[in-house]
C-alpha cells in the first residue's frame, strides 16, 4: 500500500519530473491509469491541463471534477492505478470529499493496491492531522483522513506568508515545531517543496529530493526537548 506525499511544486508549478517519475515507477503497468483529483483548487482548469500535459505519454490520464457534471465517483476511483491529488484548500477539499464518500473510497482503493499521491493539500490529507492555513485564520491543526499516522507540514522551509502577517508572523517550520513542542500536534514530518516522502504499508521507506538543499524532517517531542532529524534523501 503506497502513499507518496510531496511538500510543494510538481507539475502545477515547476518541473519536478524526478518525483513524478518515482510515483509512476510504483505501478507495475507500462501505461497505468492515472487519475487527478483537483478538488482543492476548485477544479482549476489550468491545473487540470497541466496534469494531462505532464502525464499524456506516461499512461491513461483522466480527472474527476466535483464542481460541475460529476462522473460515477466510485467507478472512477476503482479504475485508477494511481490517484494524484492537487494542491489548494485542504479544509474545503475534505468537506467536498466527505459529501461524495471519497474518504472511504480512497481508503478502499489504497487497500486494493492503488498508489495514492499528491502535493501540498494532496500530501497532508493522508495524515492524521496537518498544519494548514486553509481555515482562513492562520496556520492551525486540521484533522485529515488518518491513512498515515502523525502530523504533516508542507512547504516546510518556505518563508512566512505575508497573508498571515497580522495573526501569525512565523514561518510554517516554526509554527509546526511550536505546536508539537506544546503538545497541540502529534510528532510528524515536515516536507520541503521539491521533496516527496514514500510510505509503504504505513511506514516511511524513502525520501526523494528533486532540488538541491531540499529535504524532509522528522520532528518529535522527547520530554521537554524538541528533536528535529533531517531524513536522508
Amino acid at each position: 500500500m503506497n502513499i507518496v506525499a510531496t511538500g510543494g511544486g510538481g507539475f502545477t508549478h515547476q518541473s519536478d519530473d524526478l518525483l513524478e517519475n518515482y510515483v509512476l515507477s510504483l505501478s507495475d503497468k507500462k501505461h497505468p491509469n492515472i487519475g487527478f483529483l483537483p478538488t482543492a483548487s476548485g477544479d482549476n482548469e489550468t491545473k487540470i491541463a497541466c496534469f494531462h500535459e505532464r502525464f499524456k505519454h506516461s499512461g491513461n490520464s483522466t480527472h474527476l471534477g466535483l464542481f460541475g457534471t460529476v462522473s460515477d465517483v466510485a467507478q472512477w476511483i476503482h479504475a485508477q492505478d494511481i490517484i494524484y491529488v492537487g494542491g489548494g484548500n485542504t479544509k474545503s477539499m475534505l468537506a467536498v470529499w466527505q459529501s461524495w464518500n471519497l474518504p472511504e473510497l480512497l481508503r478502499n482503493a489504497l487497500h486494493r493496491g492503488t498508489t495514492l499521491a499528491g502535493v501540498s493539500a494532496g500530501a497532508v490529507c493522508w495524515f492524521d492531522v496537518a498544519l494548514s492555513d486553509s481555515a482562513g485564520s492562520g496556520l492551525q491543526p486540521l484533522s485529515c483522513l488518518g491513512l498515515l499516522s502523525g502530523s504533516c507540514c508542507p512547504h516546510f522551509c518556505n518563508k512566512a506568508d505575508p497573508a498571515h502577517a497580522k495573526t501569525n508572523n512565523k514561518d510554517r517550520k516554526t509554527v509546526f515545531k511550536d505546536l508539537i513542542s506544546e503538545g497541540k500536534l502529534p510528532a510528524g514530518i515536515g516536507i520541503d517543496d521539491g521533496v516527496a516522502v514514500h510510505y509503504s504499508n504505513g511506514e516511511l521507506v524513502k525520501v526523494i529530493s528533486a532540488r538541491d538543499g531540499a529535504a524532509a524532517y522528522k520532528i518529535e517531542a522527547n520530554g521537554k526537548e524538541l528533536v528535529t532529524k533531517t531524513l536522508p534523501a
